[in-house]
């Protein structure tokens, strides 16, 4: 990754985890305290109950004159006590303390019930537990592993998500990258040409017709990259429509480029018939410009190319290098040729695509490798 890459990364993954972290906190304190809520309301009733039951048997073995037996409790101790406080029947866990009906002293609930009514001389039923301190903790622990085992979830999560959402970043900064290094290569060729057919002009001081064609093909190369750039950067689509003749745009593409048709000994067959349409002069130019530039660019030397307009129709068929079956589904899309035969920056192709689609037209493009390449446009 590079470092805009990187940023982008740790930002999202930063972002991601301490949103992530502050929700999975809020959660465990909200679990948590109900959990302490729940499990105080439990032991409360379940010391409560045990109360009334040993209030009971006290109360029933008075009035029947039994011997009264105190029975133990799994998770509390019971302690009966006289009105003078005196443990009478029991035990308890800590000291007692009379004044309050129910109260948590280290860890220890106590519960102090007079249910009795002084039967057998037992004024106080006293129950202590430390379960509710041992429920708590069990709970405590669970949600820390818990908390843990989510919070390396919800990081493996993040890392997965952060990569999947930067790979549209990648890819994109990795075409970008690609469009540079293209942009740089296509604009070396005609800028040396021009250089260099400049420098024999100027040490020769005579103009010959080799060095003005070769001056004119540069410049136009340069031109047609200024074109697409502009038509992908600076919007040219808002351009109005009016009606102009196809075959008549056609007939000056050939003428612009006729000198790189004989410097590649091209021969080129136009077969022209009216074809009236609606749509932005330059679209139109651009339209059949980039048609014509890529037969020309993928057609090796002392080939033919066929263009034929009819009413309602434009054909162009080269025979050129062709393109492989399994690349014809993405050659619309931008900065992706489909071969290295030639340069180019894989946009021209996609700019066809979006006039086509903006005046709703029809492409249609049959290819074999080594035979050429047919493109009907329908309108």
């Amino acid at each position: 990754m590079n470092k805009l890459t990187k940023k982008s990364f740790y930002s999202f993954l930063t972002l991601y985890l301490v949103s992530s972290f502050i929700f999975l906190a809020a959660a465990s304190y909200w679990f948590y305290s109900a959990q302490v809520s729940t499990q105080k309301s439990n032991n409360y009733y379940k010391m409560s109950h045990i109360a009334d039951m040993v209030s009971s048997k006290v109360i029933y073995a008075h009035m029947m004159d039994e011997v009264f037996s105190l029975e133990e409790f799994p998770h509390a101790k019971v302690g009966l006590y006289d009105k003078k406080q005196n443990l009478q029947y029991g035990s308890s866990i800590q000291n007692v303390n009379f004044t309050s009906d129910f109260y948590m002293k280290d860890g220890v609930f106590t519960l102090i019930s007079q249910g009795t009514a002084s039967h057998l001389n037992i004024a106080y039923v006293v129950i202590q537990s430390k379960e509710y301190a041992q429920e708590i903790s069990k709970i405590k622990q669970n949600i820390i592993s818990t908390t843990l085992i989510v919070a390396i979830s919800i990081i493996i999560i993040a890392v997965i998500l952060s990569h999947i959402f930067l790979r549209p970043i990648k890819e994109k900064i990795q075409e970008i990258e690609n469009f540079v290094k293209d942009t740089t290569h296509e604009l070396n060729t005609p800028i040396t040409a021009l250089m260099m057919s400049t420098s024999r002009a100027k040490s020769k001081k005579v103009y010959d017709e080799k060095i003005i064609k070769n001056i004119s093909i540069s410049t136009k190369q340069l031109y047609d990259i200024y074109s697409s750039l502009s038509y992908l950067s600076f919007d040219a689509q808002k351009e109005d429509a009016q009606e102009l003749l196809l075959d008549e745009v056609v007939k000056e593409s050939i003428e612009y480029f006729n000198e790189l048709l004989e410097k590649k000994n091209i021969a080129l067959e136009f077969d022209s018939n009216e074809c009236k349409l609606k749509i932005a002069p330059n679209k139109a130019k651009m339209l059949v410009n980039n048609l014509l530039s890529n037969a020309i660019k993928y057609s090796t030397p002392n080939t033919k190319i066929f263009i034929r307009t009819t009413k309602n129709s434009f054909t162009l068929k080269d025979e050129g290098i062709g393109i492989a079956k399994e690349k014809l589904h993405t050659i619309f899309e931008r900065f992706t040729r489909a071969n290295s035969y030639a340069g180019g920056f894989g946009v021209g192709l996609n700019i066809v695509d979006s006039i086509v689609k903006e005046y709703k037209y029809t492409i249609q493009i049959d290819s074999q490798e080594n035979k050429g390449t047919t493109v009907l446009l329908m309108f």
